[in-house]
């Protein structure tokens, strides 16, 4: 379990997770720079607005890379189809020669 001081704004706060203090640190940088980037546009001062924008920005991140996740894994799983169902003609087509074959002896003799 690890514990984060965000400082953010004020007042400052602590929260407990279940997460080691490294990873903890990384989030809380990448939200600070978000947060400094909103701060550097200079259109919003009340730190409420800005900790909302930014949650907004983050959800905005999120699900943009779950909606790209979800293509890849649509595409890889129409990739398995395809290349199963040619792996299906395939044994059809060997199965089909092997009986033409069969027809074709039996027709011959």
């Amino acid at each position: 379990m690890g514990s984060l001081l965000i400082d953010v704004f004020e007042p400052s706060f602590v929260i407990q997770v279940n997460e080691d203090d490294e990873y903890l640190q990384k989030l809380l940088g990448y939200y600070k720079k978000i947060i400094e980037r909103i701060r550097q546009n200079g259109t919003l001062k009340n730190p409420l607005q800005m900790s909302s924008l930014a949650g907004i920005m983050l959800c905005d991140e999120l699900y943009k890379e779950k909606s790209k996740a979800q293509v890849a894994k649509t595409a890889s799983e129409e990739k398995s189809g395809l290349f199963q169902d040619s792996q299906e003609s395939d044994e059809a087509e060997r199965l089909t020669k092997i009986m033409i074959d069969k027809i074709d002896k039996a027709l011959g003799s």
